[in-house]
């Protein structure tokens, strides 16, 4: 980790460099999918991220470890846009644009895709038809076969699915959109065995994870509670957050080791923070 260290830090002091003759905007910058700078964000008055910082380039896909109430959901959820968020300080660069102040429709038309943890049941419209109003060029039925949901394109979305099934329609609109980033909070939660590996082969399809890695150009973050996902799905790298900061980045494999021996705490020494 402390060799992962010493290249990024060398990546980033090299954006001072000026070559003579030549543009530069780096390859680090065009590499660079998402950046979250020193982002503050409150709720209701009370304080949620503090100088939060991260950067995800293209290809890469990361999981977020972390007590409940430490500030994950509200960071998918600012990087979504939802509007009931105030924000203090700081900023969200997506593919080069500024957008902090942007609408939940911008971003999505930027390419940002979200699977919510507990999205609303929406009487009168079927999962079949949404596909259509998501992506008019989607093959419905081969979306909803991927994910094993056929017996639910008749259905009203959401309405009397189980927590499982709710997952699965979540990754069914996904799937449709085909974002550029998808964020997905705790979807292994309440899920059974066989759909958590329908899940994560769903989130490997979306971060093109079937293409040699400098062939990606699509990316992902990824909440997760117990890590049970990440034995179905391929992590390039996984934080660690407490009080709304990251205090921890590092393998995914290693992090979530280190979170059975020592609890979240016991990562708040980490040699490699961001």
């Amino acid at each position: 980790m402390l060799l992962r260290c010493f290249i990024e830090s060398a990546l980033i002091a090299a954006k001072d460099i000026i070559l003579p003759g030549h543009k530069w905007i780096i390859w680090l910058e065009v590499m660079r999918l998402l950046e979250i700078e020193d982002l503050s964000v409150s709720i209701g008055g009370k304080q949620v991220l503090k100088d939060f910082n991260l950067r995800i380039s293209k290809g890469e896909t990361h999981a977020l470890f972390g007590p409940n109430g430490t500030g994950k959901t509200t960071l998918l959820n600012v990087i979504a846009g939802i509007p009931r968020y105030t924000i203090d300080g700081g900023r969200i660069v997506f593919k080069g644009k500024d957008i902090t102040h942007m609408s939940m429709d911008e971003r999505a038309r930027l390419g940002i895709g979200m699977a919510f943890q507990r999205p609303p049941a929406i009487r009168g419209l079927r999962l079949q038809d949404l596909i259509k109003i998501i992506n008019p060029e989607a093959d419905a039925l081969s979306i909803l076969r991927k994910m094993d949901f056929e017996a639910f394109a008749e259905r009203d979305v959401n309405r009397g699915f189980s927590g499982g099934e709710v997952k699965r329609s979540e990754m069914v609109q996904l799937l449709a959109q085909q974002p550029d980033f998808v964020m997905l909070d705790e979807p292994d939660s309440g899920v059974d065995l066989e759909n958590i590996k329908l899940i994560g082969e769903a989130i490997n399809s979306l971060t093109q994870k079937d293409l040699r890695p400098s062939l990606r150009t699509k990316s992902g973050v990824i909440i997760t509670h117990f890590g049970h996902i990440l034995d179905y799905m391929k992590a390039d790298r996984a934080h660690v957050m407490l009080g709304g900061s990251i205090v921890c980045s590092g393998n995914p494999g290693e992090i979530l080791e280190q979170i059975k021996r020592s609890g979240y705490e016991g990562c708040a020494g980490c040699t490699c923070p961001v």
